[in-house]
């Protein structure tokens, strides 16, 4: 029995063994965490690598019936902690008990910044995000501000992680190949679990500045500025010039602003 690669699951199933075992050593489990969930396994090349390694407790979930078919057959190992579920639909508190789990896997590149954004929902629970992206999305991911690639995703993801770019995985090594190269990636969580701020606010701001990116905050921001002092020079700066923290005092004074008046 083997797995046919989906289309539109955007399935790419990596083949090397090397390279999964490369992929499988990049998860350093953060802050002890030993717990692994490990999205979308396909056929379980990268899932063996994580489980040969000895000190992890791997479990899995796939939304392709026929993958899980596959993984129940060939990976008695795994029996009860192969998950039928769509990780972006399924409520995720308690999956561990109260352990701590990190995610890990070959993520489908039409979904992979959804699951960022799920990993950052549950980030309590989650310490370590290690995963393959295409690899502008993983660029995307690690850029620091000043750069054209430096955006949304960047700045959410800071916001409570440290982002790691690990390596570059060439085309040929999958099945079927994708027509751009991936970039493996590590999350490590930070100190900032909870903003200082307001989080809605914050995701409002940051989102609003770089719909806009080519504005000068001031412009961009216009709907929440409304009657606010924007003479300081933050206000002359587009939105890729700000870091995290910068973000972070941008919206404590909308806030203080919004709330004196």
């Amino acid at each position: 029995m083997s797995v046919k690669p989906k289309k539109h699951l955007g399935q790419h199933f990596l083949t090397d063994k090397n390279m999964c075992k490369k992929i499988a050593n990049t998860y350093r489990a953060h802050e002890g965490c030993t717990q692994v969930l490990e999205i979308g396994p396909g056929m379980g090349a990268l899932t063996t690598e994580l489980i040969n390694r000895g000190d992890l407790q791997v479990e899995v979930m796939d939304i392709d019936d026929e993958s899980i078919a596959y993984l129940e057959e060939n990976f008695s190992d795994l029996k009860g902690k192969i998950h039928f579920k769509d990780f972006l639909k399924a409520d995720l508190s308690g999956f561990f008990g109260d352990q701590q789990w990190g995610v890990v896997g070959n993520f489908p590149y039409n979904i992979s910044s959804q699951i960022v954004f799920k990993c950052i929902e549950y980030r309590d629970n989650i310490p370590e995000i290690m995963g393959m992206f295409q690899k502008e999305m993983a660029e995307r991911i690690a850029e620091k501000p000043g750069t054209k690639q430096y955006g949304i995703i960047s700045v959410l993801t800071q916001a409570f992680y440290d982002i790691q770019y690990c390596f570059t995985v060439d085309e040929q090594l999958f099945n079927p190949p994708p027509k751009v190269k991936s970039g493996v990636i590590r999350c490590t969580r930070n100190e900032r679990k909870n903003l200082p701020c307001n989080e809605k606010m914050f995701i409002q701001v940051v989102k609003l500045a770089f719909n806009q990116r080519r504005k000068t905050l001031r412009n961009s921001l216009k709907s929440l500025l409304s009657g606010m002092d924007t003479s300081d020079k933050l206000f002359d700066l587009r939105p890729e010039r700000l870091g995290v923290d910068d973000f972070i005092q941008l919206t404590l004074h909308i806030e203080e602003h919004q709330a004196n008046n």
